[in-house]
């Protein structure tokens, strides 16, 4: 929602500073640059923090629970061998109160 309205701000930015330009005013250029600018910074931010690994494969459960202090909701990590990465994914209510019990959500359908 922010890289939207970032988005939106150099738009408006780059078509004043065209407007500014095309009438002469020296106020044209801060405004074509500042315009690029957060242009440029909102699409890179995109490519940039994509995850780097996969969804499929890899991810091994751990022995690892813990309460999320701010949902309350009991969570379990997986780990994958190959990046290093950590994954932290709710476990199904059922599951929560047993420690004996590895239900996870589905792995695949969690961005986090």
């Amino acid at each position: 929602m922010l890289r939207i309205a970032v988005a939106v701000i150099a738009f408006a930015l780059l078509l004043g500073g065209f407007a500014a330009r095309a009438a002469g005013l020296p106020a044209a250029m801060p405004l074509l640059i500042w315009g690029a600018v957060l242009l440029l910074a909102a699409v890179f931010e995109r490519w940039r923090y994509r995850p780097h690994t996969s969804q499929a494969g890899g991810w091994q459960p751990t022995d690892e629970r813990f309460i999320d202090p701010q949902s309350g909701q009991a969570m379990q990590v997986l780990y994958n061998p190959h990046s290093g990465e950590r994954r932290y994914i709710p476990i199904m209510p059922a599951a929560a109160n047993d420690p004996d019990a590895h239900v996870p959500v589905d792995p695949h359908s969690q961005s986090r």
